[in-house]
Order: C-alpha cells, then sequence, then structure tokens
C-alpha cells in the first residue's frame, strides 16, 4: 500500500519496468516498444476506445491530439484511420521521454501527414507550453506512482487542455495470467514486422531478450495500473479551473478485455 504526501492512500505495487529505465540500451528499448506496438495493432486493443475520445474531442471543441508516452506509436496506426473514416482529419502529434524514432516514423509513413512526431525527449508531467491539443496517455499511465500521477493530470489541468488516459492492462489474476501467451505472441509476430531487421530476429529468437522484458514488464504492469476508484481519487485533489471528468471501463475490442479510462477537459469549453 502506497501513501501519497497529502494521506491519499492506494493499494496496488510500485515497481520498476525494464523498458522505461534510462539504463537500458535505447536500441533494445526500441525493440521492446516495436513489439508491444506491433502486438496492439495486432490486437485491435484499444479500438472500443475511439467513440470515447472522439465524444471527448467534441466536447472540449478540440480538433488535434498530442499523444504523450507514445512508445513505438501506440494504438495508432489502427485509431488513426478511425478518426479519418468517420470525422475530420485530426492531427496526431506522438511524443515520448525516450522516442522511439524509428518507431516514430514508420507511424507517420502510415498515417502520412495527419501523423507527426517529437524528437526530443518530452516529460508528461511537463508538457512544453506550445505543444497543444487534446492530450492521451495509452498503456503508460501506470509507470507514475501516485504523486507523478496526479501531476500529469494537473499539467494538463494548468495549461487547459483535454486529457485522457486509457489502459488495457488491469489489477487481476486473469490479466497476470494473460502476460505469458501475451510475451509468446512476440515469437509469432515479430518475422512479419516491419521495416525488417535482423537485429530484432536475434534479441527475439537467438537472445529472448524482448520477450523476457515484455513478460516482466507486462507483469508488473497490471500490479502498478490504477483502478477506477483510484483515478476518481486522484482526480479529487486537482486545483486550478473545472474540469468534466468521466472515468470508467470500456470493453468490446480483440480480446475482450476492459480498458480503464480517465477522460477529462474544461468544462467552460462545453458551454
Amino acid at each position: 500500500m502506497i501513501r501519497l504526501r497529502d494521506g491519499l492512500r492506494m493499494r496496488r505495487i510500485q515497481f520498476i519496468e525494464i523498458h522505461e529505465q534510462p539504463w537500458l540500451p535505447r536500441f533494445l528499448r526500441d525493440e521492446v516498444t516495436d513489439a508491444l506496438q506491433y502486438g496492439v495493432a495486432f490486437l485491435n486493443a484499444y479500438a472500443p476506445v475511439w467513440p470515447l475520445l472522439q465524444c471527448a474531442l467534441d466536447s472540449a471543441g478540440c480538433r488535434s491530439i498530442v499523444d504523450l508516452c507514445s512508445g513505438g506509436g501506440g494504438p495508432w496506426l489502427n485509431l488513426h484511420e478511425s478518426f479519418h473514416r468517420n470525422a475530420a482529419a485530426t492531427p496526431i502529434c506522438l511524443s515520448d521521454k525516450f522516442p522511439n524514432l524509428a518507431g516514430f516514423q514508420n507511424a507517420r509513413n502510415t498515417g502520412g501527414n495527419h501523423i507527426t512526431f517529437r524528437t526530443d525527449s518530452i516529460d508528461a508531467m511537463r508538457v512544453p507550453c506550445e505543444l497543444t491539443g487534446f492530450r492521451t496517455v495509452f498503456s503508460s499511465y501506470h509507470h507514475f506512482a501516485p504523486d507523478q500521477a496526479r501531476a500529469v493530470l494537473q499539467d494538463a489541468v494548468d495549461a487547459g487542455e483535454g486529457i485522457g488516459i486509457f489502459e488495457v492492462t488491469r489489477r487481476a489474476p486473469w490479466a497476470l495470467a494473460l502476460m505469458l501467451p501475451w510475451s509468446l505472441l512476440v515469437f509469432v509476430t515479430t518475422a512479419w514486422m516491419r521495416p525488417f531487421r535482423w537485429s530484432r530476429l536475434f534479441w527475439t529468437y537467438l537472445v529472448p531478450a524482448v520477450p523476457f522484458v515484455i513478460l516482466f514488464d507486462g507483469v508488473v504492469s497490471c500490479l502498478r495500473t490504477y483502478q477506477p476508484e483510484e483515478l476518481r481519487e486522484i482526480i479529487a485533489k486537482l486545483q486550478g479551473r473545472e474540469y468534466r471528468w468521466q472515468v470508467g471501463e470500456s470493453s468490446g475490442g480483440v480480446p475482450r478485455m476492459p480498458i480503464t479510462y480517465a477522460i477529462g477537459y474544461p468544462a467552460a469549453r462545453n458551454k
């Protein structure tokens, strides 16, 4: 159990994930985030969030997205198609504290001019003021300890920007059990990943570092994931302008795993 400085208690385990550590070689981190991105796209895991996100953008009066903690491109290779098939073009800017530039470029090649990216390091707790738009965080909010998690939301509130948090991991025994087949899926999908790299085959099949990191980090991710009631507790401690918040769970992807989400935007924009 973790106690925040102001006394808020949270029942979760705060432990490290290997791929978020600065000591991990960049090439290996990029291989891991590429594999995670491909797996998310392969399963189309975040398909259920598109209506929620589109509704939030409409309510916030926002027509651009700043994706934080993007990894190898996140779910945008799938989601950008939903946006541009059902609505006007929505520019999407990818960013990360440890940007995977090859992964970002691949996302841009897939999404065309709708997807751009930042080459510099972007901290989700201190987003540069010139980087404006509705903020999204996919599969990464659990990386932040409670005080840091609140800082991510507080930074968005201070900037007057909408934000959406989406997590497909879950603090539940069945979710932990799924991490083994999730890591084994890497052995199936790696040969099909593009652009082709011999190094990717080496670190997957000959030295299975990538599957090991994905298994280890996947288990830790489940143990760190915030539940909806915990997200509400974090939101309740935010200060500043009035925001409209929606917190809950959505399902319907492949596989049909519930996605925990928290979406907020300035109340004044919806008046």
